[in-house]
């Protein structure tokens, strides 16, 4: 049985909207976009390269596989992180797209639980999530979550799509590694806990 591993750029107020350039997402007019690139170092592109690279298969949104469909599938595969990302398998939960042009890419629909448990089942290795907040969202809902890699950028942007909302549960998970890179972004990584009760301050 596979994990699911959420990777997602975020924001010191939690907004993971248009994090890689000014018209990735503009909904809800906003205006921020594009503001990972300038805090991007060594420590960072090493961090996400290693997350894709190790994944055995991904789990994206509509929006997210379309933008990454549009960088990564038709660029040079001598790139290690994207020749491994042409050809794990790609599963998309969409209700609108009817053409996946990414090759190794399969819809997703209907159930979210029942479709991701099952893809789950049947994956040997961890099943990255990248971005697609309303895939995350949905995750968390049904407590599918088994590790969150985030890296918490030193910037606040004070509106925007935030990666949770109010229909999650509680589910403890405790910090497995933690990087502080150059730039000032925190990479942490919370790796999901079967204890049912919060630690001590003697933990």
């Amino acid at each position: 049985m596979g994990r699911i591993v959420v990777v997602n750029f975020v924001s010191i107020d939690g907004v993971i909207q248009s994090p890689l350039s000014p018209d990735e997402d503009r909904e809800g007019g906003f205006a921020h976009g594009g503001w990972v690139p300038p805090y991007s170092d060594e420590t960072v592109n090493a961090f996400m390269q290693n997350a894709t690279v190790g994944a055995a298969s991904m789990l994206l949104g509509r929006r997210s596989y379309e933008i990454l469909t549009d960088a990564w599938a038709p660029a040079d595969e001598s790139e290690p992180a994207i020749a491994a990302m042409n050809r794990m398998p790609k599963y998309v939960v969409s209700s609108s797209l009817d053409d996946l042009a990414w090759q190794n890419s399969q819809l997703v629909t209907g159930d979210l639980s029942r479709s991701v448990t099952d893809i789950k089942d049947r994956t040997d290795g961890d099943l990255v999530v990248l971005g697609s907040g309303a895939v995350v969202r949905g995750l968390a809902e049904y407590d599918l979550v088994d590790e969150y890699r985030l890296l918490l950028f030193p910037v606040v942007l004070g509106a925007g799509k935030r990666m949770f909302d109010d229909r999650g549960h509680l589910a403890r998970f405790e910090l497995s590694d933690s990087v502080v890179a150059p730039s000032g972004v925190v990479i942490l990584t919370y790796t999901r806990t079967t204890s049912t009760s919060a630690p001590s301050a003697a933990d």
